[in-house]
């Protein structure tokens, strides 16, 4: 049987992105060991059960695009949640992911 990524596994390195810092979906992934499942990554904080303590707004495409689709309130929700806490954004809108991106 082979082991696949788990919500709790994605929500545990979520926790750990610190305010100001963005991580793309398949880093999350690859820190849990399950590199390759930048999707599933999604899918789980899709259905985040308390974004209050589990930062899923901190996530970001690798090229700094947010989600579109962002569970808690759309895409401008996501980016104004990002800008309180500092994350700078570049002129396409993208988080500026060489300075505001990190791996755990």
């Amino acid at each position: 049987m082979t082991e696949k990524i788990t919500p709790q596994a994605v929500y545990e390195i979520v926790r750990r992105i610190p305010k100001g810092r963005v991580m793309s979906y398949g880093a999350v992934a690859r820190a849990a060991g399950f590199p390759g499942n930048a999707r599933a990554v999604g899918r789980y904080l899709h259905v985040n059960p308390d974004p209050g303590t589990i930062p899923c707004h901190r996530v970001v495409f690798s090229d700094g695009r947010l989600a579109p689709s962002f569970a808690f309130g759309g895409e401008g929700a996501q980016r104004s949640l990002l800008e309180s806490e500092g994350v700078r954004f570049k002129p396409d809108g993208k988080a500026d992911m060489r300075e505001c991106g990190i791996n755990i």
